[in-house]
């Protein structure tokens, strides 16, 4: 028999807050246990008044006893489901049904299930809906039994196992319609295929359950031991339900699970819209997703009302409640005992055997039974989970219940758990761990489609000037400083509503919707008002500056095809062009594309022009003083363009390095060199080349391997190779960079720090650097005939360096002048524009017939002399 009373109540169908405060529904619902009421009494008294057995006294005193004990047996061996969320029991009334239909009237039968029904709703609970469940009840009863007589009145030579089973296959039918019928009363649909199949289903339960009754009834009274038979057909029928019972509960626990599972990963994939990529805080807990997981446990649990206390962070806790409201002065708290209490595992708590603080917890909530497991996470606790009164089970809660509860919580807290960490790490790929900012692929997501979709959207680049300065000088931690500041600066200017984002270093990009160019210029030197007042970072006040390019998505030169990289680009040539001008605000121009043109041609293009002779390597020469003496060279690379023609290595040297092609120049001008060095070790001079580092080949750890290789090659002693290096090149990865100088200064190549004077921290170290020259930048050698600070800085340098042993080197002498103050300062090395030009290969040799002289050295070597 499938039983309904039980669970069609106004609070279990979905939604449930809105069907129990839906005065409508109530009182629909009222209406329909009425008319129930009364149909069940009306057919009852029909059914009396049409067929008056007065029942014996013995089928009082016995039968009817034994009737009541069945269909209470019947009620604690049932089957529990849930459709559309409202609770079907498939149970063994059938069977006491059957037989009392055969054997006793039918007031006998209608008192025994009277009783043992209301006995069952009166233990759970349930008299808010005694109407209803007295009228199916009567119903359920009185219709088989009209439906048994009629069947033996006009079909007189239809068994009597016949008729009753066709009578009992009544009470399902009632049963089903009349659950479809509160259903739909409400709220709750059900489509009719699966109403269909519901039906059918009790059918073929009922029929089962009949045709055990009836076969048992005959074993007993026709067959010896016939009892005997019927008791095992009975166990066995039992233990197949039981069994079947089992698998399908094992079969909704395990699809619960997986639900439960995935709602919850699912329930945070849609957050990373444009207004959470634009607030630099996780995605919010949304409460309709969490509402449904609820409603989803309630289920399948058959519980009259589950608690979800969802802790959102230290002090927010989110109550999300699915079933009966909770009372209205009821709102459990972290000092609630039953909360309390719960420990690490499902605790269990009934109102009959609680402790009194519990007791008050429970009828403070209106439950008497309640189960409760915490929900914790890897590294915190998630909150806790409460279960209140199981609706559809005489005994309440089981040990199934408590199982399904513990798997469910490390279920549901493991979700939670791996939904708020691809949250984090989500939210973090959208944005600049230091300042907040979104960044560049963030920037990319939240402008991509305000660009593609209006005119007159701009994407402003912002530059700070000043921050690969301080970061030498301060140490990259007060450059971090100095860009958190400056992107306050910028969002208070901006507003929270403007995406802005931290490409890198000190570099910033803003996207402005609905600006004309006027605008942007307005809004660009209004940053670059902010931004250009000083800093003050600890003790002290860093001034600043920066360069703004923009540029919009409606162009003049007819590209129709912007993306946000490609405005990106062009707003960074805008920053390149007010940082070469003298506008510090500059918007872009289609002209301006050229540049860009022009280096990506230059970058494309340089690895051939090595290969078809375009890139050459010029020689400048190096003098001892006061002997002037040739002692060297340093290699400078020159590249003529067949388009452009000769090419200022400031302009491709950069973009070279920045492509990750200076291995390859390095290693071309280091060839180049050492092949010179070879050619006058040939003809008895001994002269060293210097070749530039770059910072990639710093980084390098098989460059030494490299430089071993072409010593081998050309035979060329290490002393003859100078590798210059500037400071901050180093000092940009000291980790990287010492190791590999160390190697090659034990391989007995020189090393000299170029630009000496320039960086913030040489003095500081130069003595952990293992170098063998300095060279003056030439910047101070220039100025020493009109500054006098210049000349104090090179004395200073020339005196450093003698007193840590080093070889000091002065570059940019142009004058005799300045010559002859570097002699009286004791500098050893010069070179410049006084002693020559780079000059290329051919040039070189014939300057060296020309400009030097032959004689004998120290060691009985060639040496050249430069004469006057």
């Amino acid at each position: 028999m499938t039983d309904h009373r039980r669970a069609v109540q106004p609070e279990v169908p979905r939604p449930p807050v809105r069907a129990q405060l839906d005065p409508k529904r109530t009182r629909r619902y009222r209406l329909f246990s009425a008319a129930v009421l009364v149909a069940g009494l009306g057919v009852a008294v029909a059914v009396l008044l049409g067929h008056a057995d007065h029942p014996q006294p013995e089928q009082l005193l016995i039968a009817g006893p034994l009737l009541a004990v069945g269909f209470l047996l019947s009620e604690q061996l049932s089957i529990d489901f849930d459709v559309r969320q409202v609770s079907w029991t498939i149970s063994f009334a059938e069977i006491p049904l059957v037989l009392g239909l055969v054997t006793v009237p039918f007031e006998v039968v209608l008192a025994a299930y009277l009783v043992a029904g209301l006995g069952v709703q009166i233990s759970r609970h349930k008299l808010r809906h005694l109407s209803y469940h007295v009228g199916i009840m009567c119903l359920e009863v009185a219709i088989p039994y009209a439906a048994y007589y009629l069947l033996r009145n006009d079909f007189t030579a239809m068994p009597v196992w016949a008729a009753a089973s066709l009578a009992v296959l009544t009470s399902p039918l009632v049963s089903t319609a009349l659950g479809l019928g509160a259903m739909h009363v409400l709220g709750g649909e059900l489509r009719m295929p699966a109403a269909a199949r519901l039906g059918l289903r009790s059918l073929v339960v009922c029929l089962m359950n009949v045709t055990v009754g009836l076969v048992a009834f005959v074993l007993v009274n026709t067959a010896p031991w016939g009892w005997l038979l019927a008791g095992l057909l009975a166990a066995s029928m039992v233990a197949l339900y039981r069994a079947y019972s089992g698998l399908l509960r094992e079969q909704r626990d395990l699809e619960t699970l997986s639900d439960v599972s995935l709602n919850v990963a699912r329930s945070g994939q849609d957050v990373m819209n444009k207004a959470s990529v634009l607030t630099n805080v996780l995605p919010p807990e949304d409460p309709a997703d969490w509402q449904a997981i609820v409603e989803r446990i309630r289920d399948q649990l058959n519980a009259k009302r589950v608690v979800l206390h969802l802790k959102l962070d230290t002090d927010d806790v989110r109550q999300l409640v699915a079933g009966v409201p909770l009372p209205e002065d009821t709102v459990p708290d972290r000092d609630d005992p039953i909360l309390q209490l719960a420990g690490n595992h499902v605790r269990y708590f009934k109102l009959s055997d609680a402790a009194d603080d519990v007791q008050e917890a429970l009828r403070r909530r209106g439950v008497y039974e309640v189960l409760v497991v915490p929900l914790r996470g890897a590294s915190q606790p998630l909150g806790a989970m409460e279960v209140h009164d199981r609706l559809s089970r005489w005994r309440g809660f089981g040990s199934a219940d408590v199982r399904l509860l513990r798997t469910l919580s490390s279920h549901l807290a493991t979700a939670m758990d791996n939904r708020r960490l691809v949250g984090r790490l989500r939210h973090h790929a959208y944005h600049d761990p230091l300042t907040g900012l979104l960044n560049r692929t963030g920037f990319r997501e939240v402008a991509g489609e305000p660009v593609r979709g209006e005119d007159n959207c701009v994407v402003m680049r912002i530059d700070l000037d000043v921050m690969s300065g301080v970061a030498d000088a301060l140490g990259y931690a007060w450059g971090d400083r100095m860009v958190l500041a400056a992107s306050r600066r910028l969002r208070d200017a901006l507003g929270n509503e403007v995406p802005l984002a931290r490409l890198e270093g000190g570099s910033f990009a803003a996207l402005l919707v609905d600006r004309t160019h006027a605008q942007a210029q307005e809004v660009g030197e209004k940053l670059r008002a902010g931004l250009s007042m000083p800093y003050p970072v600890d003790k002290l006040t860093v001034e600043a500056s920066a360069l703004i390019g923009y540029v919009s998505n409606t162009t003049e030169d007819g590209d129709d095809t912007l993306d946000v990289d490609t405005l990106l680009q062009r707003a960074d040539v805008a920053v390149q062009a007010a940082h070469s001008g003298s506008d510090p605000v500059r918007g872009y121009a289609p002209s301006m594309g050229q540049i860009f043109l022009r280096r990506f041609q230059l970058v494309t293009q340089f690895r051939s022009a090595l290969e078809t002779g375009q890139v050459t390597v010029h020689y400048q020469p190096k003098i001892a003083l006061p002997s002037r003496q040739v002692v060297g060279v340093e290699a400078l690379v020159r590249w003529r363009h067949p388009e452009f023609g000769p090419l200022d290595p400031d302009e491709f040297v950069p973009a070279v390095e920045a492509t990750g092609l200076v291995d390859a120049l390095t290693s071309f001008v280091m060839e180049q060199g050492l092949q010179r060095v070879r050619s006058w070790l040939d003809r008895g001079l001994r002269m060293s080349t210097a070749v530039n580092l770059s910072v990639r080949n710093l980084a390098d750890a098989n460059f030494p391997d490299l430089v071993a290789e072409a010593l081998r090659r050309y035979d060329v002693p290490p002393q003859l190779l100078t590798f210059e290096l500037t400071e901050s090149g180093v000092m940009s990865d000291p980790e990287r960079a010492l190791p590999v100088l160390r190697r090659l200064h034990a391989m007995g190549v020189t090393l000299a720090v170029d630009d000496f004077g320039t960086g913030y921290s040489s003095l500081a170290y130069l003595r952990q650097l293992p170098v063998d020259e300095v060279k003056i930048d030439k910047s101070f050698v220039l100025g020493m005939g009109t500054d006098l600070s210049d000349m104090a800085v090179v004395r200073a340098i020339v005196e450093l360096g003698h007193s840590l042993g080093l070889t000091v080197v002065a570059e940019g002498v142009e004058e005799d002048s300045a010559r002859e103050q570097l002699v009286s300062m004791g500098c050893d090395v010069a070179q410049g524009y006084l002693i020559s030009r780079p000059l290329s290969e051919e040039r070189f040799e014939a300057w060296l017939r020309a400009r030097t002289i032959r004689a004998r050295g120290l060691r009985d070597e060639t040496v050249l002399t430069l004469v006057s």
